[in-house]
C-alpha cells in the first residue's frame, strides 16, 4: 500500500470510525426500540362529473371511481436508539400501485400462462438509515442511507395534514405530464444542524433517482437549505437543489443538461392555536423544451393554515394552491382550494378529517378530453390512524 493510500485510510478512520466508536462508548441510556404505524384511509365521493386531476388512478387505463373506500398509504416504522448519539430507522410504506403478475414470453405464451393485474396493498422500503447526533460538533446530525430528502420536510411539517393531501411541490410533481425531479426519500447522506438559535442549515447529496428506483446515471443530486428564525414563532427557509442529467436525444441543445429547484417556505406561529404557512417554488429543467426548442419552467405557490378550536379535539384547516405546469402554455394553469376539519373524538391516534377540494382549471380540456366544465369538486372523509 502506497503512502497516499495510507494517508487516505488514516483520514477516513480518524474522521468517521473513531468518533463513531466514541459515540457508542458514551452511551448513557439503554437502547430504546420503538414500533409505530400510520394509516391513511379515505372515503371518496366526486361531486362533479369527472375526478380531479390530482386524484387520478395510478393505472392510467382505469376510469375515475367515485363512492369508494381506499387505503392511500400505510407506514410501519421501527426505530432503535442505540445511544444518546446513534439511532437507526427502518420504515415500510405501502400503497395500491398496480402490478402485473404472470409471465408471457415474446411470441406465443407458454400454455396456461396469463397476465393479470394485482392491486394488493404492497409494502416497500421507504427509510433505511442511521442517524448520528452531535456529529463532530454539538447540534449537528449526520445521516446515511435511504432517508427523507430536504425538499418537502419543512413545508410538510407546517402544513400538518399529509393524511389529507401532499404539499404543493410533492403533490403536483408528476400528475400533469411534467415530471419534476423530486422525491420524498432517496439514497445518500445529509448533514443538518443549528449555527445559532436564529439560523439552521442542511446539505444533502443523493442518487437523484428517488427511493423507488435504482441509480440510473453517474450523476448525483445536491441540495441545501437555510432556515432563518428572526423571532420565535416565525421562520423563512430558502432551498435549492441541482441535478445534472443525461442529454435527451430529441433535444441535443445542451451538452450538460441540468435541473434546478428554487424553493421558499415560511411559517407563522405567533398566535395561540394558529399556524400559517406558505410555499413557493420554481423548477427549471434544461430538458423541458417545446417542439420549437423553447424551454419552459414549472412553478407554483401555496398558502395554508390550521386553527385549534378545541384543544386536542377539534381543528379547522384550509389551503389554496396556484400551479403553473408550463410557463409557455398558461392554459394548463390550475388552482385548488382545500377546506376541512380535524376531529379526534377519543384520542389523537384516531382522527376523522372530512375535507372538500375545489378545483379551477384555466382550460379543463388540457387534462380531460371529455371535460364539460373547468372545475371539479371532490369530497373525502379521511380516517387517520396512528398507533
Amino acid at each position: 500500500m502506497g503512502m497516499r493510500q495510507k494517508l487516505i485510510l488514516a483520514l477516513v478512520f480518524g474522521t468517521l470510525v473513531l468518533p463513531l466508536a466514541k459515540a457508542l462508548a458514551q452511551t448513557t441510556t439503554p437502547s430504546t426500540q420503538t414500533f409505530s404505524a400510520t394509516v391513511y384511509l379515505d372515503y371518496r365521493f366526486y361531486l362533479s362529473d369527472a375526478g380531479p386531476i390530482t386524484l387520478k388512478p395510478t393505472d392510467p387505463t382505469v376510469a375515475y371511481l367515485s363512492n369508494q373506500f381506499i387505503f392511500r398509504r400505510a407506514y410501519f416504522t421501527y426505530e432503535n436508539k442505540i445511544s444518546d448519539n446513534l439511532k437507526f430507522r427502518f420504515r415500510l410504506d405501502a400503497d395500491n400501485t398496480a402490478n402485473v403478475t404472470g409471465v408471457a414470453l415474446t411470441g406465443t405464451p407458454v400454455s396456461g400462462t396469463t397476465l393479470s393485474k394485482d392491486d394488493k396493498l404492497r409494502p416497500f422500503v421507504k427509510n433505511l438509515y442511521f442517524e448520528w447526533s452531535n456529529f463532530l460538533i454539538e447540534n449537528q446530525t449526520f445521516k446515511v442511507g435511504m432517508e427523507e430528502t430536504l425538499t418537502f420536510s419543512l413545508s410538510e411539517s407546517k402544513w400538518g395534514y399529509r393524511s389529507v393531501a401532499k404539499t404543493l411541490l410533492d403533490g403536483y410533481k408528476d400528475i400533469t405530464g411534467v415530471d419534476i425531479n423530486a422525491s420524498s426519500a432517496d439514497i445518500g447522506a445529509s448533514l443538518q444542524g443549528s449555527a445559532t438559535k436564529y439560523l439552521r442549515y442542511g446539505v444533502q447529496v443523493v442518487n437523484g433517482a428517488g427511493y423507488a428506483h435504482l441509480e440510473n446515471d453517474q450523476y448525483k443530486k445536491f441540495s441545501g437549505q437555510l432556515q432563518l428564525i428572526p423571532v420565535q414563532g416565525f421562520s423563512v427557509v430558502g432551498y435549492i437543489d441541482y441535478a445534472r442529467q443525461l442529454p435527451k436525444t430529441a433535444y441535443p441543445l445542451e451538452t450538460a443538461p441540468g435541473a434546478t429547484t428554487y424553493k421558499l417556505d415560511s411559517s407563522f406561529e405567533m398566535v395561540k392555536n394558529l399556524v400559517l404557512g406558505g410555499e413557493w417554488f420554481v423548477y427549471k429543467n434544461d430538458l423541458n423544451q417545446t417542439s420549437s426548442f423553447v424551454k419552459y419552467n414549472v412553478s407554483g405557490w401555496s398558502v395554508f393554515g390550521r386553527y385549534g378550536l378545541i384543544q386536542d379535539k377539534l381543528s379547522a384547516f384550509a389551503r389554496y394552491d396556484s400551479y403553473v405546469p408550463n410557463s409557455e402554455n398558461r392554459l394548463k394553469d390550475m388552482n385548488l382550494t382545500i377546506l376541512g376539519l380535524d376531529w379526534a373524538p377519543l384520542h389523537s391516534s384516531l382522527k376523522f378529517q372530512p375535507n372538500i377540494w375545489f378545483y379551477q382549471y384555466k382550460d379543463g380540456t388540457q387534462y380531460k378530453a371529455t371535460a364539460t366544465s373547468n372545475s371539479d369538486i371532490a369530497f373525502n372523509i379521511t380516517f387517520f390512524l396512528s398507533f
